[in-house]
């Protein structure tokens, strides 16, 4: 099938668009991010998933630039989201400085829980980072790691959230890590199922972004609470000593459907787009194409990681670039 853009840019100030979970337009409409226009085709197809914004697609407004981390849901609603995925190290110093205190962490649902309200947003999920090795072979440690994570869990509760995301970081010997991983996940999400909470893992670099030994945790776990979130491109598992360079990757087309049967969210990762709007590193519509066939139909999250143009652009590249694929595998 011939692939037509659906984006072209020229320049004008603001916004003006609400996608409200699908992608159906009577007539075309234009968006205006950032001195960029983007036109948007006339479509009448509703996509098979909802679309949530990972708030890691704005770690540079928030750290760089200043934004308040708490404007998430005002943007995200801006952009045409309908969900948002949390990240738990850009409140910090704030949740940091505080030790994560119950006074703190209350502040931070409450806060966030206003946002969300206020902008008619949908709280998904949370991602966890820097509270510990849940796969690191010291017991000791690894039960720490579980307590850590247990303020998100009561966390992501209050919000409304159907999840958190966590990270298998600890041994590097497969057979160890999985032994670890399985006893770090069972002990935590045998306390989120309390809480009707949701405890799933990214591949994250690591053993964690081996798809069939990441997929071989989640069916020796065996818990309906406990799955996978699948992203599209953190597939490196070793990189370069002192680099971000990718050292030994896995196959991110065979690590997703490896990971997709135990799926309860989806990372779509972008960088760079050429010039019709799709990803110079990841084929969108044969993702997609794994994706549907696994019968999945909740939340995909943009994330967008590039560095060729702005977040603001980049994250509305990404989420036109979902449903352009979407319409492509129809």
């Amino acid at each position: 099938m011939k692939r037509k853009s659906f984006i072209r840019f020229a320049s004008i100030v603001g916004i003006g668009i609400s996608l409200l979970g699908t992608y159906a337009c009577k007539e075309t409409k234009k968006d205006k991010v950032d001195n960029t226009e983007i036109v948007m085709e006339e479509s009448t197809t509703t996509p098979f998933f909802k679309i949530s914004l990972a708030q890691w697609s704005m770690h540079k407004m928030i750290r760089e630039d200043g934004v308040d981390p708490y404007s998430f849901a005002e943007k995200a609603n801006d952009w045409g989201f309908t969900g948002l995925e949390y990240v738990s190290q850009l409140y910090n110093p704030e949740l940091e400085d505080a030790d994560y205190s119950e006074e703190a962490m209350a502040n931070f649902v409450a806060k966030s829980n206003a946002e969300a309200e206020k902008y008619g947003m949908k709280n998904v999920l949370i991602m966890i980072d820097g509270q510990g090795n849940l796969a690191v072979d010291d017991e000791v440690e690894r039960n720490q790691t579980v307590e850590k994570h247990k303020k998100w869990v009561d966390a992501a509760a209050a919000m409304g959230c159907h999840a958190i995301r966590v990270n298998l970081n600890g041994s590097n010997v497969p057979e160890q890590w999985i032994k670890n991983s399985v006893d770090g996940l069972t002990k935590l999400a045998t306390y989120a199922k309390t809480k009707g909470i949701n405890v799933l893992v990214e591949n994250h670099g690591g053993l964690s972004s081996n798809g069939e030994l990441h997929a071989q945790v989640m069916k020796t776990v065996n818990m309906d609470n406990c799955g996978s979130l699948p992203d599209f491109g953190n597939f490196c598992i070793e990189r370069k000593p002192d680099s971000r360079d990718c050292l030994k990757a896995y196959d991110k087309y065979k690590g997703v459907k490896e990971l997709m049967p135990y799926a309860k969210a989806v990372s779509a990762k972008s960088n760079n787009f050429d010039t019709d709007g799709y990803d110079t590193g990841i084929d969108y519509v044969e993702m997609l194409k794994i994706v549907k066939n696994a019968g999945y139909t909740g939340f995909i999250g943009v994330e967008y990681e590039g560095s060729e143009i702005s977040e603001a652009d980049g994250i509305i590249a990404t989420r036109d670039l979902l449903l352009k694929a979407a319409k492509e595998i129809e």
